[in-house]
């Protein structure tokens, strides 16, 4: 079933330094209704960008939307494909972040539950980049961020589909990267250790029931013991990092992945 709702710009206009390179340019936000979504949709209108917010909670974008008048609400199920198939093509940048986390042994892992995770952090990707890509090859230009993950370079216990859907999209990324290369387009990947978003703090508890530890245990035990900086990584964090890769200094940043992960992947 489609579900794809759009409202028209609303609320007050507030835009930062403009980026010569996004001029007259367009971006698409999934999973833009929180976190690290919403964070990244309001820089890239920092910088002048007319953006397409997604997310399954339509009333989230249309929240986001009315702060700033370069956001355009679209609700949508990105786990279902025939939905993604409905969503703009005219894009220059495309930000794949959206997302979401199931905490389980795997003999205990819901099939269904690991095939939705892919679809929606793997297939939808994969669609959105096909749909975009004829659009960036016409103009000479494009930008694919897609957040990733510590867990697209590293694996933990209990992560089955998350760990594998982010593994894939850093595959994806690379291979955007290599065709997308002569067209004036690159593909990055950016790892963040956790972030403090929504889908963090609800993993809390899940991993408190799996483990059969305390929620505080779970934040000092399992979500900073790998990390050197001990510390949450904001979201705002994560959207400047995202800023780089169009930013004037991103033509040749290609089929990498950029980690912000607090030393994670330095042991």
């Amino acid at each position: 079933m489609i579900r794809l709702t759009a409202a028209g710009p609303a609320g007050r206009r507030t835009v930062g330094p403009m980026n010569a390179l996004l001029d007259g340019k367009k971006a698409l936000v999934t999973g833009a209704g929180s976190g690290i979504g919403a964070a990244v949709a309001r820089r890239l209108a920092a910088d002048g960008t007319a953006v397409y917010a997604v997310d399954l909670d339509a009333g989230r974008v249309e929240a986001l939307a009315a702060t700033n008048d370069l956001i355009t609400p679209l609700g949508c199920d990105l786990s279902d494909l025939d939905a993604v198939e409905g969503l703009p093509r005219d894009v220059d940048v495309l930000v794949n972040n959206a997302g979401r986390q199931h905490v389980s042994r795997i003999e205990e892992f819901d099939p269904d539950t690991f095939s939705n995770i892919l679809r929606l952090m793997l297939e939808s990707p994969f669609r959105l980049i096909r749909r975009s890509l004829p659009h960036m090859y016409a103009r000479g230009w494009g930008r694919v961020v897609n957040i990733s993950s510590a867990h697209g370079l590293r694996a933990s216990p209990y992560k089955s589909a998350y760990v594998s859907a982010k593994h894939g999209l850093e595959g994806l990324s690379k291979v955007t990267a290599l065709e997308g290369a002569e067209h004036g387009v690159t593909s990055n990947c950016i790892n963040p250790a956790y972030v403090r978003t929504p889908l963090v703090e609800a993993q809390i508890a899940d991993q408190a029931r799996t483990h059969g530890i305390s929620e505080d245990e779970v934040v000092e035990k399992i979500m900073l013991t790998p990390v050197a900086v001990k510390r949450l990584i904001e979201p705002s964090e994560t959207a400047e990092l995202a800023a780089l890769l169009w930013g004037p200094a991103s033509a040749s940043i290609t089929g990498t992945s950029l980690s912000q992960d607090g030393g994670w992947t330095a042991r």
